[in-house]
């Protein structure tokens, strides 16, 4: 039998379509204009060019920034400044951790780490969510509880039980947990805007200032309620025991993130974060159809609350895994996956396009400047590559008559200039690298240090397989309709 397509159904899947069409188009532009009209295609180039070299700047400023302001906010006692604030007494934190088949001694790690805090009072509630469908989650869940018992004032254990209507992954286990911490609540007759619920991934080692910073940040914050709150999530901590090629671009996504952080018009927040269970109840949880769930999240909130919804940053940082499966090609084949399930996100276009229409209330550039970073972001992922590396070397190639002219002429060897100076804002990434690792006390060998340079030459190799090809080919099952799946991302 024959499913039956709506309007409704044509509208989403043209919205689906509309970014990974426009990657397609300005991959293969040079290719399909170059023999008509190959100066629009010089001139697009240069610009796109100039435009990486623009955003190679900032990001060099911006983690710069980032990266003071954390070395600042280190000396800064919050356990003490809480303490001097009684309605800290008030604040009740939520740490869910949702996991599925999660190795055990990594889940001991990072309820270890939230054990190693200096928040000074013991507010802290452990949430364990686990997957129903996980053979082993109850034998983990007592031998968890059994161990740390003592260290909370309560663990609650969730087993997520998937319903037809749902997707696997962090979205639907994180909406059966919290609303689980609801009725916990609401048993205790606690208030909502009490109560910080924290996303923590099952490797991620949360600072030891991180709950001292977030309750001082949430109580001199007056709009606090409709506020997430974000410290960066770097990707060291099995950092020497990756393959070079997932060291480099661990690397980069760290150094990404922590720019992220001070760009605060911008900020979405990403794998760990906080937020409160006012807000959360208020927006009906995550949205359990829906693979992306971080910044899905934030523009449930956007679309609801409007422009009054932010994410604010905590200079501190979070230490988690980067992909790491033991052999070589099955570690890059995991990372490659990860690099696609991130780039699913671009499923958020139509999720927006859609709110755009029918949330009048909210003001309209608002909500266009909130797409149109969205858009960007995505386009820029799939497209940089292609765009930098070969595109200027099409149009001579394509019409050897533009060859002979002085644009035809100046391209490839502008282009090479423009991207050798973005280039050059390397030199600060390995200074920044070697600084996080060293706070994080991943430190570096003397013997590493030639590798550590050397790396940076292949590049043009690593972006390609693990970044905008699996970006690219999460765009063109979108254009097709043919959906991911989540796949949990291995790391031994």
């Amino acid at each position: 039998m024959k499913r039956k397509i709506t309007t409704s159904t044509l509208v989403i899947r043209s919205f689906d379509a509309i970014v990974p069409i426009l990657s397609w188009i300005l991959i293969t532009l040079p290719v399909w204009l170059s023999p008509f009209h190959p100066a629009v295609v010089a001139y697009f180039i240069i610009a796109f060019d100039l435009y990486f070299l623009y955003k190679a700047l900032t990001t060099t400023y911006f983690a710069t920034i980032s990266y003071k302001s954390i070395l600042a906010h280190i000396g800064i006692p919050y356990f003490k400044k809480i303490g001097l604030n009684k309605t800290s007494l008030d604040i009740k934190h939520f740490v869910i951790i949702p996991n599925f088949q999660e190795p055990l001694y990594k889940l001991e790690a990072t309820i270890r780490a939230l054990i190693m805090t200096d928040y000074p009072y013991k507010n802290i509630y452990l949430v364990l969510g686990f997957e129903s469908r996980e053979k082993e989650a109850k034998t983990k869940a007592v031998y968890l509880q059994k161990k740390f018992k003592k260290n909370f004032p309560d663990i609650l254990t969730t087993y997520h039980v998937l319903l037809p209507h749902e997707i696997p992954g962090k979205a639907s286990n994180q909406t059966f947990a919290a609303k689980v911490v609801d009725n916990y609540v609401e048993k205790n007759n606690w208030k909502k805007e009490n109560i910080l619920i924290t996303i923590c991934d099952a490797d991620s080692l949360i600072a030891k200032n991180y709950f001292s910073y977030l309750t001082y940040e949430y109580l001199q914050d007056k709009n606090r309620l409709f506020h997430f709150y974000w410290a960066p999530v770097l990707l060291y901590n099995n950092f020497w025991k990756l393959p070079f090629f997932i060291r480099m671009q661990a690397t980069l996504s760290s150094i990404l993130r922590l720019a992220f952080l001070s760009q605060k018009d911008n900020l979405i927040q990403i794998s760990t974060y906080s937020t409160n269970l006012w807000l959360l109840k208020k927006i009906n949880f995550w949205d359990v159809d829906i693979i992306p769930e971080d910044w899905h999240i934030f523009y449930q909130a956007f679309f609801t609350f409007g422009e009054r919804i932010k994410t604010v940053p905590l200079y501190t940082l979070i230490n988690c895994d980067a992909v790491y499966s033991g052999a070589f090609l099955k570690t890059s084949k995991n990372r490659y996956e990860q690099e696609k399930r991130w780039a699913w996100g671009v499923s958020d276009i139509s999720y927006t396009l859609k709110k755009f229409f029918l949330t009048p209330q909210i003001n309209i550039f608002a909500k266009l400047r909130r797409i149109i970073f969205l858009a960007e972001t995505h386009l820029l992922w799939t497209t940089s590559f292609f765009i930098l590396t070969i595109s200027a070397s099409i149009p001579p190639l394509v019409n050897p008559a533009f060859k002979r002219t002085v644009l035809g002429f100046i391209l490839p060897k502008l282009s090479g200039l423009i991207l050798t100076l973005s280039s050059l804002m390397l030199i600060l990434y390995v200074y920044l690298d070697f600084q996080l690792r060293k706070k994080l006390n991943q430190k570096t060998r003397l013997t590493s240090l030639p590798f550590l340079l050397i790396q940076w030459y292949l590049l043009p190799v690593v972006s390609f397989l693990f970044s905008s090809l699996p970006a690219l080919e999460a765009h063109t099952r979108l254009l097709f309709g043919k959906k991911i799946k989540y796949k949990v991302t291995e790391k031994v």
